[in-house]
């Protein structure tokens, strides 16, 4: 197996691939997968991306999306002109492109067997996913509950396209389409295993709290009292540093509890979901998913120290658990970290590369990451996701 990340900057579209060609034709020749990412600078060409792609090299599997920003060769490279080609060897590795229309998504209490025959891949095959998604057109968390549900030893691992609305053009790309919305992706079987490392980039704060009730996403009593009253109670009595991020940088989220019969919550056992609404007068709060009675949450706090020690923290417990060095990586960062948050450029690579090593790296700026917590996929917002490619076996 081999990984190769190529990264180009020029802003004439011709001369982008060009370069990029010029790298892979010294670095990888052929490529049975390509993973691409292009900037929204180039908005007006994505019509003419992969025909000049295909014209340049030789790639049995492209995929890939439009970003606001794209990563590679250690950069991240935001709204600026700039290509990232991902490009891989896989020997026993199978690849499945497919394309999913907005609105055909097999209903929730389908069985296994209608998602297999839907994506057209058997369980047994034990497929890998990573997916692109047009977030306008809607269905990616009921896609990611059905994927789970069909090939729950799978991991699912991708990003919401950043650039675009509703009204104006962004691409995924397939092989040699272009499709402006719906879903694109790969599954792969066979011999490789794709790892995950999902950093949330909070902390958690207080001590962990009851659901009593809740509907929906609003909880409406926490340890048989009112939730507000209760979360501000304890906000007042944290340190005036994490007060101070509360109050001032909008920074309070909540973690669920992932393991219900986990006592003493460790920093990567939540779900973090941002509080979205306040009720003065009940007392309730809405967070950012459905919540049940009887799960545990905890607050949490989020800054630009503690994103990257949440990723450094999660991605050395990854270091110390693989068996095998990755070959290759993909970041999906959500738009809102990089210099938005870091005040610096290339801060999750660069921590990955620290932690990790000079593994091959490509990946772009999401509106939204896709990645496991407890064994369940989800869509996260403000979160770096990782996934970590290497052979299931020798």
């Amino acid at each position: 197996m081999q990984w190769v990340t190529l990264l180009s900057q020029q802003t004439s579209l011709e001369m982008a691939l060009q370069e990029i060609g010029i790298q892979a034709r010294a670095q990888l020749p052929q490529a049975d997968l390509g993973i691409l990412f292009i900037s929204s600078a180039f908005v007006s060409e994505y019509p003419r991306v992969l025909p000049l792609v295909h014209q340049l090299l030789p790639i049995k599997v492209l995929v890939g999306c439009s970003a606001s920003g794209v990563i590679g060769g250690g950069l991240e490279i935001e709204e600026d002109a700039a290509i990232s080609l991902t490009l891989a060897r896989l020997p026993d590795v199978g690849l499945h492109p497919f394309y999913l229309e907005p609105g055909t998504l097999p209903d929730l209490d389908a069985s296994p067997a209608t998602w297999e025959d839907y994506i057209g891949i058997p369980n047994q095959a034990q497929p890998h996913f990573v997916l692109f998604a047009d977030g306008f057109s809607g269905g990616v968390t009921d896609l990611l509950q059905g994927l789970d549900f069909a090939y729950p030893q799978g991991t699912k691992v991708g990003g919401l396209l950043s650039t675009g609305s509703a009204s104006s053009p962004h691409g995924l790309f397939l092989n040699d389409r272009l499709y402006r919305q719906g879903i694109v992706g790969v599954a792969l079987t066979g011999n490789i295993r794709v790892d995950s490392v999902v950093a949330q980039g909070c902390r958690p704060v207080g001590s962990p709290l009851r659901v009593s009730a809740a509907e929906g996403n609003v909880i409406t009593s926490l340890e048989d009292r009112p939730p507000l009253p209760l979360v501000k109670a304890m906000v007042e009595q944290l340190p005036p540093q994490e007060q101070n991020l509360i109050r001032y940088a909008n920074a309070i989220a909540v973690g669920i509890v992932t393991d219900p019969f986990k006592q003493d919550p460790q920093p990567g056992d939540f779900l973090v979901r941002m509080i979205v609404g306040l009720d003065p007068k009940s007392g309730a709060i809405a967070v950012g998913d459905r919540l049940r009675p009887g799960q545990r949450i905890q607050l949490h706090v989020r800054d630009a120290e503690t994103a990257a020690e949440d990723l450094r923290r999660a991605l050395e417990q990854y270091r110390l658990a693989m068996q095998t060095p990755p070959a290759g990586a993909l970041l999906f960062a959500c738009v809102a970290r990089g210099v938005t948050l870091y005040q610096t450029p290339h801060v999750d690579s660069s921590l990955m590369r620290s932690v990790l090593g000079d593994i091959p790296l490509g990946g772009f700026f999401s509106n939204g990451e896709i990645g496991p917590v407890g064994g369940t996929t989800y869509l996260h917002g403000f979160t770096a996701v990782f996934a970590l490619f290497r052979p299931a076996y020798p």
